[in-house]
């Protein structure tokens, strides 16, 4: 009987592509466009803050070195990664948290670590009902065997949407806005922390969020993200 309700939900709902929302063959699954105009990065290029064709260090990381050990995006932040960024964020498709994090998995670095999401302040979460960033954790840590801390960073004020602001204004936006939950501290001691966000555009909240993690003991903070801007447009 529930084989025959799935069979009848697909015909009349049948999957469509994460990207553009074409039929498709299964769920969370992208057409072949879509695939083909998403541009995975691979790793090369500056090793801090992870912008591709770059020297090993770039000139902004040698000039003003990020508080975190390297940011690792999945793919460049273009039309189709944005599409599946807002679908999750706005359009509540949570499903796609599993998809993205399937994807990222190829950057996660082969060490042992903990994953601890960039929090939403309390009143966003009652806005939105989720955490994006947290879904995308929770699938990360249960499909490579790791360790979640979903509580263990706090945003403790609320932050305005960065879109727009310069890199100076978005440090400024977020410095002092996350704190350590007390009862957590202990468990960062000594460890790498994967810090999981959607899309790293300054590198503002990562640094902000990274700087309080190594204050309260965790030795590494590897940033792990969907989408990396590549051109100062912002994301939403």
């Amino acid at each position: 009987m529930i084989n025959v309700l799935r069979s009848i939900a697909g015909f009349a709902l049948p999957p469509r592509c994460a990207g553009c929302g074409r039929i498709v063959g299964d769920d969370l699954e992208l057409c072949l466009n879509c695939w083909e105009s998403l541009s995975f990065l691979t790793g090369s290029g500056c090793e801090l803050c992870g912008t591709p064709n770059a020297h090993a260090i770039c000139a902004q990381c040698l000039q003003s070195p990020p508080d975190h050990n390297g940011a690792y995006a999945s793919v460049v932040y273009g039309e189709v990664a944005r599409n599946i960024a807002l679908k999750l964020k706005h359009g509540r498709r949570i499903g796609l948290a599993k998809l993205i994090a399937k994807l990222m998995a190829r950057r996660l670095p082969a060490e042992p670590g903990i994953v601890v999401p960039v929090p939403l302040h309390r009143w966003r979460i009652l806005q939105r009902g989720f955490n994006q960033s947290a879904l995308v954790a929770g699938h990360l840590a249960k499909a490579n065997g790791l360790p979640l801390e979903i509580d263990t960073l706090r945003r403790d004020r609320s932050t305005p949407l960065l879109r727009g602001y310069s890199a100076k204004e978005r440090g400024k936006a977020v410095r002092g806005a996350f704190s350590i939950a007390p009862a957590t501290r202990s468990r960062l001691q000594g460890k790498t922390v994967f810090l999981i966000d959607d899309v790293y555009t300054s590198g503002a909240t990562a640094n902000a969020c990274a700087k309080t993690l190594k204050r309260s003991g965790a030795s590494k903070v590897i940033v792990l993200c969907w989408a990396r801007v590549l051109f100062e447009k912002g994301a939403d």
